[in-house]
């Protein structure tokens, strides 16, 4: 059964009326058409119209009837077809690939971590597709690469951890697997999975915040996300957070940087004992209830808490979704964290809701392979 258009041929584009249908199926299905009508604002004559060549090609499905409590005929929601094929997501960070190979709805179905021993990009594209090839045997639609710094239609304009500026690098990706390859930074790809796929559908808005290796934040207004081309600049690193806080890289004081990645965490409980701590050793110690520990990542908690609050307060969003790799730190402190944003919080506003992604690095790959499902649906051909 032919399905996405693999090649990436310049399609007879998808009319907007038909990129919502599908994304609508995509992310929301199996899914009624009563509901359908409603989420689309459509009549049910128009639904049935826009629905037909997708059901004539394959890509929806019809279910069987399911009794949906109303009176009346039992509904046949729609859904996206069994076998549209298999997705390929990758994070590139400075010494490694987080690689996963996922189903149209971003599934993993399979994953594995890489270390990445050169900066070299065609060295680099290799790596990436011969982990690939690992993973899955079948022909993949398509792939993502997210990665931390500033891309542009498939060029990585700078990436400070890979040390590269205006390399096109889905390019030479592309060369390497034959499929279409999305490049895309890799907090706004996180909160397109989120949006599209994860704890955040549905929602009409909220903020994603990372901790691990950095701070990353991202934000989702009238279910779009908010791209911008500072978003590779780290601007959530560097938030001041804390009076009598460490010092960051760049001579801040108590920053978000300094407060909440896992190397400033390390290296705090580190000197307070005197040996190496690793980050999730520091965690281990605050919670058997180790002094030191417990004053680093208490201090830390309440710096979370603060800067969830600052971003709810600053967009007038009242959910937050929580991931990264470091995100092991709310599972230790989660009332101190609720504390801390409820202490920066006017008492009239709306209780911030958290949505912790606790996948850790899995959680960046499946954005990128999020991000080539998005654009597999805008290359559907329906000619």
């Amino acid at each position: 059964m032919e399905t996405f258009d693999a090649q990436g041929r310049p399609p007879t584009m998808l009319t907007e009326s038909e990129r919502a249908l599908a994304r609508a199926v995509l992310i929301h299905g199996p899914i009624a058409r009563s509901a359908l009508t409603n989420r689309l604002g459509l009549s049910p004559a128009s639904l049935t119209r826009l629905a037909k060549p997708f059901l004539d090609r394959g890509y929806l499905v019809e279910l069987d009837d399911l009794a949906d409590g109303s009176v009346g005929r039992p509904v046949r929601p729609l859904d996206v077809a069994p076998g549209l094929g298999r997705f390929g997501g990758v994070k590139v960070t400075g010494d490694a690939l987080e690689v996963v190979v996922t189903d149209v709805r971003a599934e993993p179905v399979a994953q594995s971590a890489k270390p990445l021993e050169t900066h070299e990009p065609r060295a680099v594209a290799g790596r990436i597709a011969g982990a690939l090839r690992a993973l899955e045997s079948e022909a993949l639609v398509g792939v993502g690469v997210a990665l931390g710094g500033a891309v542009d239609d498939g060029i990585v304009r700078f990436a400070p951890f890979l040390e590269w500026e205006d390399v096109e690098f889905a390019a030479l990706v592309e060369r390497e697997l034959g499929v279409p390859v999305t490049l895309e930074n890799d907090l706004v790809a996180l909160a397109e999975a989120e949006r599209w796929f994860g704890l955040g559908r549905g929602m009409p808005g909220f903020v994603v915040l990372t901790i691990g290796a950095g701070v990353g934040y991202g934000l989702v207004v009238g279910g779009e996300v908010v791209r911008s081309s500072e978003a590779g600049l780290g601007l959530g690193g560097h938030i001041p957070l804390s009076d009598s806080g460490p010092l960051c890289q760049a001579g801040h004081r108590g920053c978000s940087q300094a407060m909440l990645t896992s190397g400033s965490i390390s290296a705090q409980v580190s000197a307070a004992l005197q040996r190496p701590v690793s980050y999730e050793e520091a965690l281990a110690l605050a919670a058997a209830g180790e002094p030191a520990a417990v004053a680093v990542i208490d201090a830390a908690a309440d710096a979370l808490g603060r800067f969830i609050s600052l971003a709810a307060n600053l967009t007038f969003q009242d959910a937050a979704v929580l991931a990264g790799e470091g995100i092991g730190l709310f599972a230790i402190a989660e009332e101190r964290i609720r504390a801390a944003i409820w202490a920066g919080r006017d008492p009239r506003a709306e209780p911030v809701r958290l949505y912790v992604d606790d996948s850790g690095f899995a959680a960046w790959a499946r954005g990128a392979a999020a991000v080539a499902i998005q654009s597999a649906v805008d290359r559907l051909r329906l000619d």
